[in-house]
């Protein structure tokens, strides 16, 4: 699999730049694409779409904006643009605005970058490494911080019980449960929070127990008899609507901190 500083070149990374609205910035990230060879003018206007058709879901935390759409014929190969905006803006998230970082991600399949957003996700997470990235003057000290952030080390955590000794766990359940994590096309923002549970029940021990799977929201629909719960953004649980299992909101995908304390409600730990 790819790794984050191979998606990401260094011309495909402006810093301060000053736009007038969420349109804009998103349209910046997408220039970026195409000039670096990973999408056509198409996947920008997709990109926006997305955001129109779905809601801000792709604030997905404080300040960060990841701009995707699904993989389409626009899409050329797989790759990472980045956009420090000079001021914050706002996007029209609940919680999450203003925006002061875009991302783009111009992806093939929902496997080539999936490592590389495991790292960008663990990254932001620290708050070092993420003012530190806020702080770069310039795109060859931005790859410096993310390259010597690559490897971050994570904190041990204590196992606690498999959830089939949970007391609330329906009789049917498998012994092996299941997790979905949902976005709009199922390749971006589902992703980011696929990689901060695992990382969550990594800690507890569980992963023998529990698997995760990212989706997209028709697929969800269908998947759900398959799921224990659903994990997503608050616009997406809106267009989800019920679905037969527990759709838990997570406003900030990359704290693990936060997906820990949902996981704790969700099997009562």
């Amino acid at each position: 699999m790819a790794a984050l500083s191979d998606l990401l070149p260094l011309a495909a990374v402006r810093l301060d730049v000053q736009v007038a609205d969420w349109q804009e910035a998103i349209r910046t990230a997408g220039v970026l694409l195409v000039e670096t060879g990973a999408a056509t003018d198409g996947y920008t206007a997709e990109m926006i779409r997305n955001v129109e058709e779905n809601g801000p879901y792709i604030v997905l935390a404080p300040g960060f904006a990841f701009a995707h759409a699904r993989p389409s014929p626009a899409v050329l190969r797989t790759g990472l643009s980045w956009v420090r905006l000079s001021r914050p803006l706002e996007f029209g998230h609940e919680t999450n605005d203003p925006v002061t970082l875009v991302v783009g991600l111009a992806a093939q399949d929902a496997d080539a970058h999936t490592e590389a957003l495991a790292a960008l996700a663990r990254l932001l997470a620290d708050p070092a490494t993420a003012q530190a990235l806020q702080e770069a003057a310039d795109p060859d000290a931005l790859h410096t911080v993310l390259a010597e952030s690559a490897a971050l080390p994570q904190a041990p955590g204590k196992e606690a019980a498999p959830p089939e000794e949970r007391a609330h766990q329906p009789s049917r359940s498998p012994s092996v449960h299941k997790i979905l994590t949902v976005c709009g096309n199922g390749v971006g923002t589902s992703l980011f929070l696929k990689n901060t549970l695992e990382q969550v029940l990594d800690r507890w021990g569980w992963t023998r127990h529990v698997t995760v799977e990212a989706t997209d929201t028709i697929s969800a629909r269908g998947k759900a008899s398959e799921a224990v719960a659903i994990l997503t953004s608050r616009e997406i649980a809106r267009t989800l609507g019920d679905v037969g299992v527990p759709v838990r909101v997570v406003e900030d995908f990359t704290s693990g901190r936060e997906v820990d304390r949902v996981l704790r409600d969700t099997y009562d730990v």
